[in-house]
């Protein structure tokens, strides 16, 4: 079972939000999740469209779930801190290898 922190879809025809979630990779878009770690909504682009609980995200990604491409842009934008930590790890996982 490989777990993904991806976007859920929610919300009515041209209002959508989305939520952060992690999920089984297996389970489809807007199936059950394990946790919900945040939301967004493209019609606030500032900071008052989002909100992460970045504790809990830096949690799942340290336990070794995926990060999908459009939830890692959203962690980046709203959420560096969390991105830094993450890709140091990548980089000090990857050096490690070499």
């Amino acid at each position: 079972m490989a777990l993904i922190i991806r976007l859920r879809q929610q919300g009515k025809n041209n209002a959508q939000t989305y939520r952060l979630v992690v999920t089984d990779e297996r389970f489809p878009r807007d199936g059950k999740y394990i946790e919900k770690l945040g939301w967004y909504n493209p019609l606030f682009p500032n900071e008052k469209g989002a909100i992460f609980h970045n504790e809990r995200v830096e949690h799942w990604l340290n336990q070794g779930a995926l990060i999908s491409d459009r939830a890692k842009s959203l962690v980046k934008r709203f959420a560096p801190e969390v991105y830094k930590n993450y890709m140091e790890k990548l980089r000090k996982k990857k050096a490690k290898k070499k």
